[in-house]
């Protein structure tokens, strides 16, 4: 069997050039393009600095493209405030964090996941080293957590004290039928918290990278694994288009393979803009129309020349989606569009 890594090569070795072939036929835009570094996450103004910052730093100095958005990522995985990624992320149904991320590098479409691991504070980190150290693709729970601490990670618990009262405060006011009671004049909304962090980005050599990393819907059955660890869903690269990735209701990301799609419409003409938008037209098609829709996903995405885009299914009005990103203009948050006012 051929290494699914050395399939490039072999093609090129039999006299076919993929990406002069492609580019002829489908229009991809030309490869050999020099761009000037740009790196994007998918927060705004209260955390896209922080989580950029350390990124840039290596993007300006022309230093590896992978190091730079797992540096990035590793921020707010770290941040036990963020509680939708990482250390300090709100659990599944039994109080346990279980973690999902992916990675992907556009130059050779290699790529890295692990889903359901448990007391590993940067799994984006575990997803380059199955990406790099491994001919695997996905590993998922105990499986992934032992690759971690073959490699040197530490097994810590990720349940904070602020997530484990939030828990807590969830499992006691689930049911009025079960024995847990609630605290005198306890407020609980019963609002499911999401939440994901993408980073993306564009080096000198107009080579494009990016990493989806998340915590998950709090409170999943134990074992429910996300958009963010499946390549195409939560996250695509392709080195002559461009790169998109996803944070919202997972399931339907999936089953609108979304992150795949904004990358192909890209490919057909699309800006990184209108990608995004029609990603979400997509999905609120195939769900019967604005009125079946009771869920957010927000789409995002950079292009091969370092254009950017955003977008999101459903806001308030005003409050529309942003992303952040850090070039040799500076830091910048832009914002999106949204498609129902809620």
């Amino acid at each position: 069997m051929i290494d699914r890594r050395k399939f490039i090569k072999s093609i090129s070795a039999l006299g076919l050039s993929l990406p002069a072939l492609n580019s002829s036929l489908l229009g991809k835009p030309n490869a050999s393009i020099k761009n000037n570094p740009v790196i994007l996450c998918s927060r705004g103004e209260k955390w896209g600095k922080k989580v950029l910052r350390p990124g840039w730093d290596i993007l300006r100095k022309n230093g590896s493209l992978l190091d730079a958005i797992e540096l990035s990522a590793n921020v707010t995985e770290l941040d036990p405030e963020d509680t939708s990624v990482g250390y300090g992320g709100l659990p599944n149904m039994n109080g346990v964090v279980q973690l999902d991320a992916s990675i992907m590098n556009g130059s050779d479409h290699n790529c890295g996941s692990v889903a359901c691991i448990e007391g590993i504070k940067t799994p984006s980190s575990v997803a380059r080293l199955v990406m790099e150290r491994t001919d695997h693709i996905h590993l998922v729970g105990k499986g992934a957590q032992d690759f971690a601490l073959m490699h040197g990670f530490k097994i810590e618990n990720l349940l904070t004290e602020n997530t484990r009262k939030i828990w807590v405060k969830w499992r006691e006011n689930l049911s009025d039928k079960d024995d847990y009671l609630p605290p005198l004049n306890s407020n609980d909304s019963g609002k499911r918290t999401t939440g994901t962090i993408n980073v993306l980005g564009l080096n000198n050599d107009g080579d494009i990278a990016g990493i989806t990393t998340t915590s998950g819907l709090a409170w999943k059955i134990p074992g429910r694994i996300g958009d963010s660890p499946i390549i195409g869903a939560g996250l695509y690269v392709d080195n002559e288009v461009g790169a998109v990735g996803a944070t919202g209701r997972g399931e339907e990301m999936i089953r609108s393979c979304g992150s795949f799609l904004g990358v192909e419409l890209m490919r057909n003409g699309k800006s990184p803009q209108e990608a995004c938008e029609e990603v979400c037209k997509r999905i609120v098609d195939i769900n019967g129309g604005p009125s079946k829709v009771n869920f957010n996903d927000k789409i995002v995405a950079l292009g091969k020349n370092g254009e950017v885009g955003c977008a999101s299914i459903r806001e308030k009005k005003g409050q529309n989606p942003e992303i952040a990103t850090w070039s040799k203009k500076g830091f910048k948050v832009t914002k999106g569009t949204y498609l129902i006012e809620i």
